[in-house]
């Protein structure tokens, strides 16, 4: 009786990775990010909060958008922040964070004060007065010279959004770091400096918009880094 060999060719199980931008970024900042089989991309946006919601009920509401078991969850800037407070929600297969903070602790000193004087409240009124300021304060100092390139990328500029986020940034009670959390990080990122970080992370060249300036790393580095710890 003849049998049939394996099928040596048979497609690997999809991987689905769902990617979260920064704030006020829209998912055009995935645009030079290129994944290979077998990983599915997802790219999420942000939503409007309700009022006074919660980080925590905002998550919550963001996970209705996910659509399949155990995924990676990719998050940028206050993105990175986000996909860890899903991840108290649904069970996921790995978390990367990209130019963000796995805990208050690595918070910026400015933002910690800002927690007990509230000065954070007047900055959703600078942006709205000044692109500029805030495609600053997304992408970080390194690309004053290019502001105009950046700016289409900031889709998000309702004001109770842009109230809410740097609230819940600046409020955000995380004390200890998720487990298994791969951190990527710019070594000239000026809005989460990388000297406050706690090991681990991985280093690499850039600023904050690490995520545009260096997707020639990503795009060979992170599909080894994700397959590797299979």
């Amino acid at each position: 009786m003849l049998t049939s060999k394996p099928n040596s060719k048979a497609k690997a199980k999809p991987i689905h990775i769902y990617c979260m931008p920064g704030m006020a970024a829209s998912p055009k900042i995935f645009e030079f990010i290129k994944f290979p089989e077998p990983f599915v991309v997802h790219y999420l946006s942000w939503i409007q909060p309700n009022g006074n919601e919660t980080l925590s009920a905002y998550a919550l509401r963001m996970c209705e958008r996910i659509e399949h078991p155990t995924p990676i969850l990719l998050g940028v800037s206050f993105g990175g922040v986000l996909v860890q407070e899903m991840a108290k929600h649904i069970v996921v297969d790995k978390l990367v964070i990209i130019s963000s903070v796995k805990s208050n602790k690595e918070l910026p000193l400015p933002m910690k004060m800002a927690k007990k004087t509230n000065a954070h409240k007047l900055l959703p009124t600078q942006w709205i007065n000044s692109l500029d300021a805030l495609t600053l304060f997304a992408f970080g100092k390194g690309i004053q010279k290019r502001l105009e390139m950046y700016q289409k990328y900031l889709s998000e500029r309702n004001p109770d959004y842009l109230s809410w986020a740097i609230d819940a940034i600046v409020q955000w009670d995380q004390e200890l770091s998720c487990q298994n959390v791969l951190h990527i990080h710019g070594e000239k990122d000026t809005v989460f400096p990388i000297k406050n970080l706690e090991s681990p992370f991985v280093k690499i060249r850039g600023g904050h918009a690490a995520i545009l300036t260096n997707a020639i790393w990503f795009n060979k580095e992170l599909p080894k880094l994700l397959l590797e710890s299979n």
